[in-house]
């Protein structure tokens, strides 16, 4: 089958969350097509040069330099509906030239199709909000749950025993076709490898700008002033230079998945925004880590807290 998997480009997290599923699909003889853009579109086509990609934007999203992101979410709402809008009309012009026969959509809104057997990935079915718009959480959950029922699928990436994803998943009833698939992570289809240096503590950057510079640059400072061998993989696969060395510390830009895998298994302190991908990856790999939400971002929020209350309970 010809198989178009749509990555959203909100940092990493649903570009590498997909590298299993797109593993799998290859593995079965499938013809895949990857559209999406900024650095997933790089991360997947560094991971996949024999396949087929279409520079396909997403929704731009921008997050503002402080500590809450309501403002910045509430003005990229018209921008978001306009291209939820658009990436509907642009993915019928898709289907029909490269004779798509499934759609693989991951929290993209708009891409899918009546006549295409088209699935839906997302791990968030209702929206943690701020303290002071909480009453609107059941309003935009019954508002995703109107897109979640254009497809045929709901894939949710987590268990129903493990429950990774707390409230967002969980806490509502799921639409009809919903079933959950497991918990993704992209170190499942790779061997760790055994190149790297030991290191004490190991960063890893993640998410939208500006957020994304300004995590890195608070921890370099901080890791600057720490003993011991420390790395910060900085989340940019296209990045021209690809690695700096200052005094203790060493910077790359990217790490490839068997390096990664290496990394984060051997590192007794890993520090990594608590980015829902991030956390069923360390849950795979059965590992713990420092995790620090990118201010104002609810779910990463939740989840941060949510995490930190399984571990004291256990």
């Amino acid at each position: 089958m010809t198989i178009l998997v749509c990555p959203l480009n909100w940092g990493l997290g649903h570009a590498s969350r997909c590298i299993p599923i797109i593993q799998k699909l290859i593995d079965e003889n499938n013809d895949v097509i990857i559209a999406t853009d900024g650095y997933p579109l790089q991360l997947l086509r560094n991971k996949f040069p024999q396949l087929k990609f279409i520079d396909f934007p997403s929704y731009d999203i921008k997050y503002s330099k402080g500590k809450s992101q309501v403002w910045a979410m509430l003005c990229s709402v018209p921008r978001i509906l306009w291209r939820i809008y658009k990436e509907h009309q642009e993915l019928k012009k898709i289907v029909s030239t490269h004779n798509v026969e499934t759609i693989i959509s991951d929290n993209r809104f708009g891409l899918w199709h009546n006549e295409i057997h088209s699935i839906y990935i997302t791990h968030q079915l209702m929206v943690k909000m701020p303290r002071l718009l909480q009453f609107m959480e059941r309003p935009i959950w019954r508002l995703h749950r109107f897109f979640i029922n254009k497809y045929d699928e709901c894939w949710i990436p987590d268990d129903e025993e493990l429950k990774l994803s707390g409230d967002l998943a969980h806490k509502y009833p799921l639409p009809n076709n919903a079933k959950f698939i497991g918990i993704l992570s992209r170190f499942s289809t790779v061997e760790a490898s055994s190149y790297l240096p030991k290191y004490h503590t190991a960063v890893i950057i993640s998410g939208p700008e500006p957020q994304r510079s300004i995590f890195e640059q608070e921890m370099k400072e901080k890791l600057l002033l720490t003993d011991g061998d420390c790395i910060l993989v900085q989340g940019l696969p296209d990045s021209k230079i690809k690695e700096q060395k200052i005094n203790n510390l060493r910077i790359v830009s990217h790490l490839a998945d068997a390096e990664m895998k290496q990394l984060l298994l051997e590192t007794p302190n890993i520090i990594c925004r608590s980015g829902y991908t991030s956390l069923m990856d360390l849950a795979y790999l059965g590992r713990k880590a420092t995790l620090i939400p990118t201010p104002g971002q609810t779910e990463q929020e939740y989840l941060a807290n949510y995490e930190s209350n399984k571990q004291l309970n256990n």
